[in-house]
């Protein structure tokens, strides 16, 4: 059980810190997560830390590759009114 940082990270810094088992390591050009350390935040919040604070759509993926983030949630743009390529960008 790990979460994932795609190519779509900015490599902002943003969740960087907030993870509570320091799993997020800075790498170029987008930053990782060690999947032995993720604990996708159970058992200390609610919701994974990364993903609460991720300013991307879609940079944040569960195992099964589904954003966390989905298109469209963080900008209230509803996804069918997005460029139909950003949609495929934000598919594992």
């Amino acid at each position: 059980m790990a979460l994932t940082i795609n190519h779509l990270c900015t490599a902002c810094d943003a969740c960087l810190h907030v993870c509570p088992n320091d799993a997020i390591v800075a790498e170029r050009p987008y930053y990782l997560i060690e999947a032995s350390a993720c604990t996708e935040c159970l058992g200390d919040y609610a919701e994974a830390q990364c993903a609460a604070i991720c300013p991307i759509e879609g940079a944040i993926v569960d195992e099964l590759g589904v954003a966390l983030n989905l298109p469209g949630s963080l900008t209230g743009i509803p996804p069918q009114k997005l460029n139909p390529l950003q949609l495929i960008e934000a598919r594992p």
